[in-house]
């Protein structure tokens, strides 16, 4: 049941749209972790950098979008900077259509 929300939650995320590169959080690589203990709800994520000035718009989407998922009783958002981001962390397809290089 809880890897079932996790991944429910994930899918919600992927409303949440950066408004630099145009493409969904999950998808970009932003969210490292969704742990779920009785409905408790714990994200970590990041943005492209700690000066990101969209950091407070993605944390509010993350909460927002992950509260209405049916099982979730409660959502804490941590922005985590460590490790770094890197485009390493985008989903191919998606690292494709930014045109960057694939990472070996």
């Amino acid at each position: 049941m809880t890897d079932e929300l996790v991944d429910r939650i994930r899918d919600a995320l992927r409303v949440v749209i950066d408004p630099e590169l145009g493409h969904n959080i999950v998808d970009l690589g932003f969210v490292y972790d969704i742990s779920v203990v009785g409905g408790a709800v714990r994200i970590a994520m990041t943005a492209t950098t700690p000066g990101c000035p969209a950091t407070g718009f993605l944390k509010e989407g993350v909460a927002s979008r992950a509260a209405r998922v049916p099982g979730v009783r409660s959502v804490d958002v941590e922005m985590t900077f460590d490790p770094p981001w890197t485009p390493a962390r985008i989903a191919p397809a998606v690292r494709a259509s930014l045109g960057f290089a694939t990472v070996n």
